[in-house]
């Protein structure tokens, strides 16, 4: 579905795609998976409503998330949001994945370029559709790319970030399950560090958060922790050392100050 989040960065989440793969560690305990199957199997057991209200259930969720499915009556779902925000593009899926069309692609491109109030934040794990692809696609000036990061085997995801023409090129390093020592920075605007919650969380070492930390310092790139994890997301609290770091680019003051956007952000 689309509306609001409850994620730290971002205001919305905006879904015109369903379903993915796991490719890397990083998707083990992925909630994505486990809230969709959750509700699959409700529509199935229930047979497409919801159990409490009788009201009929997304069809999305008639399929398993390993199903990737084109949702283009959602296209225009950012046009009638009139108020400027910032919208987590496919929360529950990833926009590059191989099984999405090129043109479908660039479809949500165009709905992104026309609701240009907005800033869409954009992450995938695909490094290499992402290389392919960036070159020919129009990259308006609100559309962020990040990828995600979780351990020095994938950090080669940065370097097919880094020749990306986005505004804001940013990591999400999401459940952190090990040090990056291999990660280069070049290029990087935005780092956001996390561990990992749910059942069987992973630990994540206050000492990797503090190694991004100090190079994002050093850099003066933006760093923003979101959670240590658990059991819950907010089990372990935010803080690093006694502080809650919430920074953001300077694209996104900049977008503030040009929209008279209200939310607030620390900046570098």
């Amino acid at each position: 579905m689309s509306g609001k989040s409850a994620i730290e960065w971002t205001d919305a989440s905006w879904n015109p795609t369903t379903g993915c793969t796991r490719v890397t560690r990083g998707c083990d305990h992925c909630y994505a998976f486990a809230l969709h199957d959750q509700r699959h199997a409700a529509y199935l057991k229930y047979r497409g409503v919801y159990e409490t209200t009788g009201k009929p259930m997304p069809k999305q969720y008639a399929q398993p998330f390993s199903r990737i499915q084109l949702l283009p009556e959602r296209l225009q779902w950012p046009l009638r949001q009139k108020k400027p925000m910032r919208v987590f593009v496919n929360s529950m899926s990833d926009l590059f994945h191989s099984q999405i069309p090129d043109d479908y692609i660039r479809q949500v491109f165009e709905a992104m370029r026309a609701a240009d109030w907005h800033v869409f934040q954009i992450l995938t794990k695909r490094p290499g559709r992402l290389r392919k692809l960036a070159p020919s696609l129009d990259w308006p000036s609100n559309v962020w790319l990040g990828v995600s990061v979780e351990n020095d085997q994938v950090v080669r995801r940065a370097d097919a970030l880094r020749v990306v023409p986005a505004t804001v090129r940013f990591l999400s390093c999401e459940p952190l399950l090990g040090p990056l020592p291999s990660l280069n920075l070049e290029g990087i605007h935005w780092v956001i560090t996390g561990g990992e919650s749910g059942p069987g969380a992973r630990p994540c070492q206050p000492d990797w958060v503090r190694d991004l930390r100090d190079r994002c310092q050093e850099r003066e790139i933006a760093f923003f922790h979101k959670q240590w994890g658990g059991r819950t997301a907010k089990s372990g609290g935010r803080e690093l050392d006694g502080q809650t770091w919430n920074q953001f680019p300077m694209a996104f003051t900049h977008w503030q100050q040009h929209h008279g956007h209200l939310a607030t952000a620390k900046r570098r």
